[in-house]
């Protein structure tokens, strides 16, 4: 009886929802052309939607520009921000002669446990 109950379905592989009625978005298809393997990818975007000038190429993951026409689009990258590093962190918290004077100290801290560590096993050793 349980074979019978689900006999003619595949569970998952069609949806039981109708196009019927349904009104679809206008749409556009925009060209990117990677600035590194010339591949060529060709996208679908809705009409009123505005197209970046920019994408990641399928191929390489370098970075695509926008076709119009024959050529592409030119983008500026002049105020695009490096980004910041750790380093770069602390230099805005501290100066390098107070970095150099605490390293300083935390070097003289660990030779003095370092030190100190090995008497403590030589007098291990020696009992």
């Amino acid at each position: 009886m349980a074979d019978r109950s689900l006999r003619g379905i595949r569970l998952g592989a069609q949806s039981l929802q109708s196009e019927e009625g349904v009104v679809f978005h206008q749409r556009v298809q925009h060209s990117y052309v990677c600035t590194t393997c010339q591949h060529e990818t060709t996208l679908t975007f809705a009409a009123d939607a505005e197209a970046p000038q920019t994408w990641e190429c399928r191929a390489c993951g370098a970075e695509a520009l926008l076709r119009v026409g024959d050529s592409t689009v030119t983008v500026d990258h002049s105020d695009d921000k490096a980004a910041r590093t750790h380093w770069d962190m602390l230099l805005e918290r501290r100066s390098v002669p107070e970095l150099e004077e605490l390293l300083e100290e935390r070097l003289a801290y660990i030779r003095a446990r370092r030190g100190a560590g090995d008497d403590v096993s030589k007098e291990k050793l020696s009992a």
